[in-house]
């Protein structure tokens, strides 16, 4: 494996098989589900932090176990509140192992219940100390943390908190109410 594309094959393969067939709930969706196959197609490092400066990343949003509060960690670099993730790891055989592996390291709870699908897309500019990453193109995840769950904030993190699902904090309320309202329309 070269320095320019260190994420695992298989990554790059299943990203491309989730987005090829995720059926998309919307024509917005729709449009960036296209957008997001097409990058990684045309870009066998789409999927790196050493790729192109607009790459794949993987998120989970995690939500309680009555489904009433999101878990979301301010980011220290962006200094907002997001849902936990980041970029996909040579280790990451896929793009849930990759949201997995996020949502438990920056969480601190290690038993999240992830689901295996996708539950929403997102593309993003970058604000703040980013290095050369400029754009992610974000392929999302859900998660129900146990009963009791207590989270610990890590070093990407300046707090991590639990939120009403329907008092996002503000400045954050027009990025995280479509993919909270998509993880609630998970019924398992």
């Amino acid at each position: 494996m070269t320095e320019r594309h260190p994420t695992a094959p298989a990554a790059r393969h299943d990203a491309i098989d989730r987005l090829t067939h995720w059926p998309a709930p919307d024509p917005q969706q729709e449009q960036l589900r296209r957008e997001l196959l097409a990058h990684i197609t045309a870009h066998p490092d789409g999927l790196s932090k050493a790729g192109p400066p607009d790459h794949l990343t993987a998120s989970l949003v995690v939500l309680d176990d009555a489904r009433q509060r999101v878990l979301l960690t301010l980011h220290r670099r962006a200094r907002a509140w997001f849902q936990f993730g980041g970029h996909i790891e040579h280790d990451d055989a896929t793009l849930w192992h990759a949201a997995a592996r996020e949502g438990r390291e920056e969480s601190g709870i290690d038993d999240l219940r992830v689901f295996p699908e996708i539950v929403h897309l997102d593309r993003h500019l970058l604000d703040g100390d980013f290095g050369t990453c400029r754009e992610h193109l974000d392929v999302r995840f859900a998660a129900i943390a146990p009963p009791g769950s207590v989270p610990d904030v890590s070093t990407e993190s300046l707090d991590v908190r639990w939120w009403p699902v329907d008092a996002l904090p503000s400045g954050s309320r027009d990025d995280l109410t479509p993919l909270v309202m998509a993880a609630l329309r998970l019924r398992r």
